[in-house]
Formats: structure tokens, sequence, C-alpha cells
């Protein structure tokens, strides 16, 4: 029962009685569906830009996939690993309740900003800026020449205050304080799903990747208070974070088939130049499976997915008929089928960890395969020249937006008015959770593709759009 009652437990006290009817997840489910940030999703960009075609994937489909797949997942693995059910779970970090993790799921894109990840790295690199501008404008404040620490020193202070931007951060900005409810900010989750939406369980402070400061207060007490070791997640938040995996090497290798980007045929999965672009994303990549590889030692491995992937291609358009487009669908169901049913929980030190399990162990293999397929869609699509100039495009769009935005005098006529009364409000607190400055980033990130276009548009095109119109 104590277990239940801390992941049932709640940031703030329920207002509504008639809540009291239904389920504590059931609960979060629907706030999180009928969230204004949830109906965003399908105005931002999953690879294409949303608006593209009515087939191409948005954050809201691909969320909602993902969703899906998260919760057959969850429930095949408490079929099989009973020690992961309430009634016998050691922590209240090592269960898996499907209704958790299909909320997990259907939340863990929230922060993302318009134009997918190359807004995501705009917003970024525009803090970056700032905190560089204004450490180097505080130190020159200063009598003498800075030594190399009060250097040091005075940008930690400027990245305390201006912090940084990440989707995945902004994902619990929007859902402990963005988002409203009766009289709390947020949507007042259960403590479950937060963690099982916590990616990364750490300070954006000690970690890029990490929380903002006003959120990770909070999700670092319940960690404290469910004694979850060191920077170890949840066994939701992995499986959720696994999903998604899936769902990305799956999924966004059909639209880009569909798109004619990919063609599934021996000229292209075996070009040397296709496989010398992937080796080189991969290097990129921080995976623990790929440590220590050289780029001789991927290249073979690259061929054997890409040739597997062309294997099951042939084997399935015959039985659909050489028609390709059920081809197409089959083969991503195969995929996702074989990942799935890879699934299982292991020991991990003193912890336990959700990945692809074969004859009791980790099979490091699959993970590579996921990555070598997630990379595959990446080089194929985001490397694009029409996918390229929309990010172009999208950079330009967003750092305009912040021009327009930064003065906190001049910009107020062009804020909608909500958002001035929320900063007002939150600067008459004892600790103020935003500056100015990242209080437009909050209000960028929230948009979707569309509306981050009108208003370029309504400031520097010749669109103005109608007074009519409400923002």
């Amino acid at each position: 029962m104590r277990l239940r009652e801390l992941r049932e437990h709640r940031q703030y006290p329920e207002q509504t009685k008639s809540d009291a009817s239904r389920a504590v997840y059931e609960r979060d489910y629907s706030r999180l569906i009928h969230s204004p940030t949830f109906r965003r999703l399908q105005g931002k960009s999953q690879v294409f830009g949303a608006g593209t075609g009515d087939y191409y994937r948005t954050r809201l489909t691909h969320s909602l996939e993902v969703a899906q797949i998260a919760r057959e997942a969850a429930r095949s693995l408490t079929r099989h690993y009973p020690e992961v059910l309430p009634e016998q779970a050691e922590n209240a970090g090592l269960m898996i309740d499907p209704e958790v993790v299909e909320c997990a799921a259907i939340a863990h894109d929230f922060g993302h900003p318009p134009f997918g990840h190359k807004g995501e790295e705009v917003l970024q690199g525009i803090l970056e800026k700032l905190i560089d501008r204004r450490t180097e404008k505080e130190l020159t404040r200063q009598p003498g020449t800075p030594t190399p620490e009060k250097a040091a020193e005075v940008q930690r202070a400027m990245r305390r205050k201006y912090e940084h931007f990440e989707g995945n951060a902004h994902n619990f900005r929007l859902i402990m304080f963005l988002e409203k409810r009766e009289n709390v900010n947020g949507l007042n989750l259960s403590d479950a799903v937060l963690l099982g939406i916590n990616k990364y369980p750490f300070s954006g402070l000690v970690n890029p990747k990490g929380m903002y400061r006003h959120e990770w207060e909070y999700i670092s007490h319940i960690r404290e208070t469910w004694q979850i070791p060191g920077t170890y997640r949840t066994l939701e938040a992995q499986l959720m974070d696994l999903c998604d995996d899936i769902a990305y090497s799956a999924h966004d290798l059909e639209d880009g088939i569909k798109a004619g980007k990919i063609e599934v045929h021996e000229h292209f999965l075996r070009d040397s130049h296709l496989n010398k672009l992937i080796v080189e994303k991969i290097m990129t990549l921080e995976d623990e499976v790929w440590k220590g590889w050289t780029p001789e030692k991927i290249h073979p491995k690259v061929d054997s997915v890409l040739d597997e992937f062309l294997k099951i291609w042939n084997e399935k358009m015959p039985t659909c008929e050489n028609d390709y487009s059920r081809t197409r669908r089959e083969v991503k169901a195969y995929w996702v089928s074989l990942f799935v049913g890879s699934l299982g929980v292991i020991t991990n030190g003193d912890w336990k960890k959700v990945t692809f399990v074969r004859d009791g162990a980790e099979d490091e293999d699959m993970l590579r395969t996921v990555s070598v397929l997630k990379s595959f869609a990446w080089v194929t699509m985001i490397r694009d020249l029409r996918v390229q100039r929309l990010q172009k495009r999208s950079e330009w769009i967003i750092k305009r937006l912040w021009d327009a935005f930064l003065d906190p005098v001049a910009s107020t006529a062009i804020i909608p008015s909500d958002w001035l009364q929320r900063y007002e409000a939150d600067q008459k607190q004892a600790h103020p959770i935003w500056t100015w400055e990242h209080m437009v980033i909050d209000y960028i990130a929230g948009m979707t593709d569309a509306f981050a276009e009108k208003i370029y548009n309504e400031l520097y095109g010749l669109k103005v759009g109608s007074i009519y119109d409400l923002d």
C-alpha cells in the first residue's frame, strides 16, 4: 500500500471532488489528452514539416503511436516478468503499469518547439549566446583583468540565471508550470507519471539535457522519497524511451519511403556513400552500445542491417501482392513486432533495466540495429535538400521572433496579455521562475510551425493577417 501511495501522490491536493470517482492514472491521461499542449502537437514537425501532406506523421500522430506501442509492451512485460507487478515490486520505481507508461508516452514530446529538432537547436543556441554576452558584459564592469576562475564563476551565475533550452526540460515546464488547472500551475499529474516522463533525471546545471531548476526541485524530491539510486530511471521511463526509439526507427522510415527519399533496392541500400553517412551519424551519438567502436567496425554492422531491411522487404512484397503501399506498412509492422517482442527486464547493478533481452542478457546487437535504423532515417531525410531548406527558414524565423520579443518594454504590445500577466505574477514571488528572456523562449517554444510562421509574417513579412485572429 505504501508503494501505491507514493506513486499516486500529487504535488498539490486535488480540489475537484468528482475526480475521486476515476482512477488516478485515468485522470492523468484525460488531463494530458485534453490539454492545449497535446492539441498543438498536430502542428509540430516530426521529420517533414507539419502540413507537408496528409500522410506524414506529426508530433501528435507520433506520440499516439509511441503510446500504443508502449501500452502493449508494458502489458507483455507484466505477463512475463511478474516482479514488476505492484504486489511484487521492491520499489515504486521498479513497477510497470501500462496506464502510466501510456501517459508518459503521450507526453514525451510535449516540450518540442516548432520545426522539430532544428527549433530546439536554435533556441538553445540563442540562450548560449545570451549567456556569453551577459558574462562578457558583467566582466567588463569589474575592475582589473578578471582571472579565469572569476570568469568561470560569473558564467556559472549567468547560466544559473538564464538556464538553457532543451525539449525534455521544456516538457516539465509545460506540464508543471505553463499548463493551467484550477488554482495551481501545471496539470498536477501523479508522481508515477512525472517520473515516467523523466528521461534525463538530473539538473540542467549538471548536464545540458537536464531539467530546469524549478521543476527539478520537485522531481529530485520524488526521487529521494522513492529512494531511487543515482541517475537510474524508473522502469516505466526506460520503457517509454525505448518505445520512442522503436517508433522512430520503423515509422520514420515508412514516411521516408512514402516520400520517395528512401528507395528499397540494392543500388540504394548498398550504396557506399549512404553507408558512410550512417557511420558518420553513429559516430556522433553518445549511445553506450557504440562505445569503443571504430568506423571500420561499424561499417559491417550497417551493411548487415540494411541487407536485412532489403531481405524483409523482398520477402513481404509477394505476400502483399507486389503492392508497394501494403509492403511498406507490413515491413514497418515487422520491425515494430520484432523489437517489442525482444523487450525484457534484467538486473542492472542495484536497480533493474528494461532493454532488449536474449538468453537472459542484454541484447546489445538489437540495440545497435535500432540505432542503425534511426541513423538511416536521419541521413536520408534530415539531410534532404528540401528538409534542409525548411530548417534554414525555420532557423531564421525563430531568431527573428526572439529579436522581436527580447526588449521587455517595446515588446509588451505584441506579446499576449495572459503571458504578460503570468510573468508579472511570477515576478512577485519570493523566488521567481522566469527571467524575461526565458519567458520569451518558453513562449516561442510553445508555438506550432504554422503559428510561428504567422507571427513572423505579421511582424516582418507582407502577409499581415486579420486583427480578428486570436493568439
